[in-house]
């Protein structure tokens, strides 16, 4: 097999590094190239119950270019030239090459065989609909003959009810999804009885359907693991013998829908016929202006501007339109795999990408925000989980619980790009509610610090494998160092908004909580002794819980005061001489989330030593703030090092990173992760 060599290419070069305009519609990306390639579709075309996104296999020797899905199976491309099947990589006579990748749509080229140049354009148009045109190319000098087999393969959800409707080259079935246990107990409306069409857009006397003799033998020519045998269908396909003269172009479209069961088969045909006729130029046309608002990001290699790419093209297919209860554009977490407590609703640490996202979409990140503002209520609570069918409150000792207020400091955010005014007016509103909610709820023994309060885990964001939390006891029990950290900011935030509004009385108000925070955190939980700060006791404020020191955990917490702008010049050296070392903090690919020489740390745990990029966010903002120029900018090529090694990987974002080694999980296809774009920018924007 012959070989393409391609670097993603994006190009304009300066004596400092790579600048440009992103453009995702002129690429030239290779297999080993750093490119996210899921593909959903754009939110004026989406919708929440039936919703379809898909993930391209481009890079795996052993399938072909397969466009795959965890719940509602793969549509694939399989040929034959001289009685000889390819459908893998390993025989392709050259790999693909992605000349096209945003959140919506790839395109992409490669030679099954010498001379038969393939160019495929994947779309997914809506929710519920996906374009695969198809164009191939005689480039060699003789007549070819290549017999085509595009295939739906649904292995883990088999097929039912399939029917072939040869006046319109379609296949009709019913296909199950099925609801998570976290979707089933917070009733999460998903439909699970979908009506799938696979349709070709050819003159339908040009295609047949496989019987099942033939598609028995086609599946056996491909080495699927499966059969077509009864009622349990895995594999529907259709034949095409093309005959190609020297130079002849020969191209047609597959059409991939699902819609409510409920809905008539004669309707889903039209929507297919439909389909047939959409131009590709219009889409990318549409595409572009959304990416046209994205600014050029000086960064020092091809693979870092993939990374910035991909990480816009994340988030921009993890937003949704307004539905429910939702009157705004809201996100998910992920939208292919879909993973159910992601695709409940919004979470405010979850929103800290829009601090990304608003560079993309003003807008859409600005109603993201008014989602939580339509939701709270008169006592400034808003709900844990935010989304257009759920109001996750977990009630728990009395309480309700909500979630770290990362709130105002994101609406201030989101106010200095956008400058809107009316924004301004309701994020003030609604933040000094919020935060009047915690300090009133959330001091229970009223010395002027609060505590993390309901299900106080979930509250604090880290919900598991927490070293302090496991080790040595709840967080209800302590004063809270990051909660308390956040509030600082999330005053100053409120006190900032107040001066740009005119409100001198909550101004000063807000300027005041800002001074009395920082004196009680520096007074309560700086550590002279070790030059780090730690939560402490509720009772007595002292490091002791269970035991004599049990509280000096060094978390990644106790450098939020440098976020916060709560360290002094001293004590900030001296959390920076635990940064930098590299037994604790200082890691190969990020800051973990515990130090490295505690004994319950591991890489790939949860909140006991993965890097979370939006707290690395944080800390890197707070090191800028300090004056760690240099510092700041080695974090984050250290961080970007990992994250571009996944991509060229599995081509994949991730909730967390190890800090050590090149390794990913829980899940895949993470929106926060796409902050990672904002950190370029400011990277970039200070010249760093």
């Amino acid at each position: 097999m012959r070989k393409i060599f391609a670097v993603a290419s994006i190009i304009l070069l300066s004596s400092s590094g790579l600048t440009a305009q992103i453009d995702p519609y002129n690429l030239q990306a290779d297999k080993t190239s750093a490119l996210f390639t899921t593909y959903a579709a754009p939110a004026i075309r989406s919708n929440y119950k039936t919703d379809q996104a898909y993930k391209m296999m481009w890079y795996d020797m052993n399938r072909g270019v397969d466009f795959i899905s965890e719940e509602a199976g793969n549509i694939c491309l399989a040929f034959r030239m001289n009685d000889e099947y390819r459908d893998k990589l390993r025989q392709y006579y050259t790999e693909p090459v992605v000349t096209v990748s945003s959140s919506d749509m790839v395109r992409l080229f490669y030679y099954p065989f010498k001379n038969i140049k393939t160019e495929i354009y994947f779309v997914v148009y809506s929710s519920g609909w996906a374009i695969y045109n198809v164009t191939m190319t005689n480039e060699g000098t003789g007549n070819e003959i290549v017999d085509v087999y595009p295939y739906l393969y649904s292995p883990e959800k088999p097929l039912k009810q399939v029917v072939y409707k040869s006046g319109s080259s379609s296949y009709t079935c019913l296909i199950n999804k099925e609801r998570d246990s976290w979707m089933k107990e917070h009733d999460i409306p998903v439909t699970e009885n979908l009506a799938s069409v696979f349709s070709i857009s050819s003159k339908p006397s040009s295609w047949s359907a496989l019987s099942e003799r033939l598609t028995k033998k086609l599946i056996d020519s491909l080495d699927l693991p499966e059969s077509y045998a009864g009622d349990k269908i895995e594999v529907l396909a259709f034949r095409k013998r093309i005959k190609l003269k020297k130079n002849e172009t020969y191209s047609f479209r597959i059409i991939r829908g699902l819609e409510d069961a409920k809905e008539e088969i004669p309707r889903l045909l039209k929507i297919s016929s439909s389909l047939y006729n959409i131009n590709l130029k219009d889409i990318i046309r549409d595409g572009k202006i959304a990416y046209n608002q994205i600014p050029g990001c000086r960064l020092p290699s091809q693979d870092e501007h993939l990374l910035y790419l991909s990480a816009f093209n994340l988030l921009r297919q993890c937003m949704m339109p307004p539905e429910g209860k939702c009157s705004y554009n809201y996100y998910v977490f992920s939208r292919e795999p879909k993973w159910g407590w992601g695709y409940g609703g919004q979470v405010f640490h979850e929103s800290l990408s829009m601090l990304a996202y608003m560079y993309m979409d003003p807008a859409s990140a600005i109603n993201s925000q008014r989602v939580f503002m339509e939701r709270q209520l008169e006592n400034g609570y808003i709900n844990y989980r935010t989304g257009p069918y759920l109001d996750e409150t977990i009630e728990t000792n009395g309480q309700l619980t909500t979630s770290a207020p990362w709130f105002s400091f994101e609406n201030l955010e989101i106010y200095k790009r956008t400058k809107d005014k009316q924004f301004l007016k309701e994020a003030f509103d609604s933040g000094g509610k919020l935060y009047r909610f915690f300090i009133n709820n959330r001091d229970s023994d009223h010395d002027g610090l609060c505590e993390w309060g309901g299900n106080a885990e979930l509250e604090s964001v880290r919900d598991a494998r927490v070293a302090v939390w496991d080790k040595v006891g709840s967080p209800v029990n302590f004063e809270s160092l990051d909660l308390n950290c956040i509030l600082v900011n999330e005053a100053r935030s409120l006190s900032v908004m107040a001066r740009e509004s005119s409100n001198s009385d909550e101004f000063i108000f807000f300027t005041n909580e800002v001074q009395r925070l920082i004196k009680l955190i520096n007074s309560t939980f700086w550590d002279d002794s070790t030059g780090f700060y730690y939560n402490v006791d509720k009772v007595d404020h002292d490091f002791n819980f269970k035991r004599t020191g049990d509280l000096k955990i060094k978390e990644i917490t106790g450098f939020l005061p440098l976020w916060a702008g709560i360290a002094g010049k001293e004590q900030a050296k001296r959390l920076m001489d635990h940064l930098k070392n590299k037994d604790e903090f200082w890691r190969k690919y990020g800051m973990p989330t515990l130090s490295a020489d505690h004994e319950y740390y591991n890489p790939m745990g949860y909140w006991n030593g993965p890097v979370w990029i939006q707290w690395n966010y944080l800390v890197f903002r707070g090191m800028l703030d300090y004056g760690y120029y240099a510092d700041a900018k080695q974090l984050a090529e250290n961080i970007f090092t990992n994250m571009i090694y996944m991509l060229q990987t599995d081509h994949n974002f991730w909730e967390f990173y190890s800090p050590d080694d090149h390794q990913a999980g829980w899940n895949k296809t993470y929106i926060w992760a796409g902050i990672i774009a904002r950190m370029m920018i400011d990277v970039g924007t200070m010249n760093l």
